[in-house]
């Protein structure tokens, strides 16, 4: 069966995962996929990812990242731009999520990156999530 946003089912896959307390997660990989999880890495939301051959699509094993006293490092995360609903804004319209301390992952022309980024590339694209 196919996912119809494959985001979506990522970011729910985190969350779920999250709720449950686990320390590692398993999604089924694609380039999309891949570059959140580089930017998720990039920004100390998670610890670390690997992808798994598996002779088909692949698996995305993300290692989910913890704090001291058991607290997960995510408390938030949401899909902003949905198929049904594409949200894109300029490179001065880039949101700040809770001022700063969170991140919003665009889509741009130049890959996938976060919106402390685009804005010193001068880039604006596609919102596709926010993560604090």
């Amino acid at each position: 069966m196919s996912v119809s946003d494959p985001v979506a089912d990522f970011l729910t896959c985190i969350r779920n995962a999250i709720g449950a307390k686990h320390r590692k997660v398993d999604v089924p990989a694609s380039n999309m996929k891949t570059e959140l999880a580089k930017v998720l890495l990039r920004e100390r939301f998670i610890n670390n990812f690997k992808l798994i051959e598996d002779g088909k699509q692949g698996m995305l094993r993300l290692y989910l990242k913890y704090t001291a006293d058991d607290v997960n490092v995510i408390s938030g995360i949401k899909r902003v731009s949905t198929p049904g609903r594409r949200v894109y804004v300029g490179k001065t319209e880039i949101p700040r999520v809770m001022g700063g301390l969170g991140t919003t992952i665009v889509s741009t022309s130049k890959g996938v990156m976060t919106d402390r980024e685009a804005r010193e590339a001068g880039l604006g694209g596609e919102l596709l999530a926010q993560v604090w």
